[in-house]
């Protein structure tokens, strides 16, 4: 059961709510309806294009509650962490210890949790779609399809193959594609995680690039597509984005464009996983009944004999020009229900305001108590409404949305939704507010960090943005976050010339639409 496209942390809520009031399938977007599921930020992915029966787990995989690292970090002493030869201890924060293997630069997170004799595995390669360019716009993605057919080592005519192996073990496996990283994993009884490492290792270096693969993929792929162009929201989102961002590889969407899905050469492919699939370009996590020596072991076994890549990974140096007036898209096509969102570029996911624009978020759409649910909802405008910030590795994009009941005004939805942010920048917010999201905040946070599975993709999507100790620190700097801090950001971001506005306008069945 692989693939998935995911759209980035807090889009995934912002999707849920359109979504359900538009009644639309958001069939682009499996990893928005998962997401949701962990609270808004990109949890453990659920099943996409299934091919067999690894859908359903045996017993032995079925992830158990964690104790799961909490707010506090707990200092361990030096002399408790193993020493393994061939390995530097980076550091250690709540019980999280940090690795690199000398040999190749490969990084190891290791999260030992004993509440159930399951780990979950998971490798991060820091590639996605910002890694691309015009020609190759969806090879990240392509390639993630790829990476499930057959290694030298693990293949289908051998009976090893990745599927094979964890569904005769009852492992519970898939993989995403997001704009900054690409992630493989697997959940399985601790007994069979060296085979499964062993199988991940080979395909890093090993993989089978087929044209005939390609082929059978890209179909695959371009139906995806399609999907996702059927539906008007995830369109209008894609259109917004490509908006908002000029220059940064932000602007093509991860599935890619449907000319580079269907030509890009295996050639091309080849190329793109020989630059960035290397242990220097990846982070290794392991959360689950593990002994760290052991499995430091067995990470060094496999995956010690990978040399790092020949050259130095590519860096991203592109940068985004400031922005000088406002934007607007409109997409006119058939549907039922018109929406309006409103996007501001924000920092990136480490900047020290996104505690508080989170907090701002919130406050904006957290609940029926919501500023955006009273102006919009309440007053018979909006069947739904929120807002959500994208955290990625450069800039972040942050969105107020509103979908449109029947009988209102795109120009009544999107003038509420101006006012009630001007009314954060003019007048603030209460104390009252801010402590009230903070709970919700300590709930949705604990419910994300909820078994094996979802340790480890919270981990991922903050390595993805550059740093995994904020899985750590970011809800203790959410904690203090002020009234002051929130109107400060709301001023400081939310400003109409650097916006991008998008309307989708429901058009009759047969009406022309752009």
């Amino acid at each position: 059961m692989y693939d998935e496209v995911l759209i980035p942390r807090s889009r995934a809520a912002l999707w849920v709510g359109l979504c359900a009031a538009a009644a639309v399938l958001c069939a682009l977007a499996p990893a928005a309806r998962s997401a949701a599921a962990a609270l808004a930020r990109t949890a453990a992915p659920g099943p996409a294009a299934a091919p067999g029966p690894a859908a359903a787990p045996g017993p032995a995989a079925a992830p158990g509650p964690a104790a799961a690292p909490g707010l506090a970090p707990a200092p361990v002493p030096a002399q408790s962490y193993p020493y393994v030869a061939g390995f530097t201890f980076v550091k250690s924060l709540d019980r999280i210890e940090e690795y690199r293997l000398d040999s190749n630069g490969l990084s190891v997170l290791l999260v030992p949790d004993h509440s159930a004799p399951v780990v979950t595995f998971q490798v991060t390669y820091r590639v996605g779609s910002r890694n691309e360019v015009t020609g190759t716009t969806g090879s990240t993605h392509l390639l993630e399809h790829l990476m499930f057919k057959g290694s030298d080592g693990f293949n289908d005519p051998k009976g090893n193959s990745v599927k094979q192996f964890l569904e005769r073990v009852g492992g519970q496996f898939n993989a995403s594609t997001s704009v900054d990283r690409t992630n493989y994993f697997a959940t399985v009884g601790r007994e069979n995680l060296a085979g499964y490492v062993a199988i991940e290792a080979d395909r890093m270096r090993h993989l089978w690039l087929h044209e005939a693969d390609r082929q059978a993929e890209m179909t695959v792929v371009r139906n995806e597509y399609e999907r996702g162009k059927n539906d008007p929201v995830n369109v209008l989102v894609e259109e917004v984005t490509a908006a908002a961002y000029v220059a940064l590889p932000y602007h093509h969407p991860t599935i890619g464009w449907k000319s580079d899905i269907e030509h890009v050469p295996i050639g091309k492919l080849r190329e793109f996983y020989d630059t960035f699939y290397w242990p220097n370009n990846a982070t290794v996590t392991v959360v689950g009944d593990i002994d760290p020596a052991a499995a430091l072991n067995l990470i060094k076994k496999y995956y010690g004999v990978i040399p790092r890549s020949p050259a130095p990974i590519p860096g991203m140096y592109t940068e985004e020009p400031a922005q000088s007036g406002a934007r607007r898209v409109i997409i006119k096509r058939p549907g039922e229900l018109g929406t309006v969102i409103i996007a501001h570029k924000v920092p990136n996911g480490r900047d020290a305001d996104q505690p508080a624009l989170d907090m701002l978020d919130a406050i904006l759409s957290s609940g029926k108590n919501a500023r955006l649910y009273r102006a919009l909802v309440d007053a018979g405008l909006a069947l739904n409404a929120g807002a959500g910030t994208d955290l990625h590795h450069d800039l972040s994009l942050h969105s107020v949305y509103a979908v449109l009941a029947p009988g209102a005004t795109h120009e009544q939805v999107e003038k509420t939704l101006l006012e009630e942010i001007d009314k954060i920048k003019t007048g603030g917010v209460t104390a009252a507010e801010v402590e009230r999201v903070k709970q919700q905040y300590i709930a949705a946070d604990a419910y994300k960090r909820d078994g094996t599975a979802a340790v480890a993709a919270e981990l991922n999507e903050w390595i993805a943005v550059g740093d995994w100790t904020l899985y750590v620190t970011f809800p203790q700097k959410v904690q203090q976050v002020t009234p002051a801090d929130v109107q400060r950001v709301a001023k400081e971001y939310l400003n109409e010339d650097q916006s991008t506005t998008g309307w989708f306008i429901p058009m009759p069945p047969g009406g022309k639409g752009s």
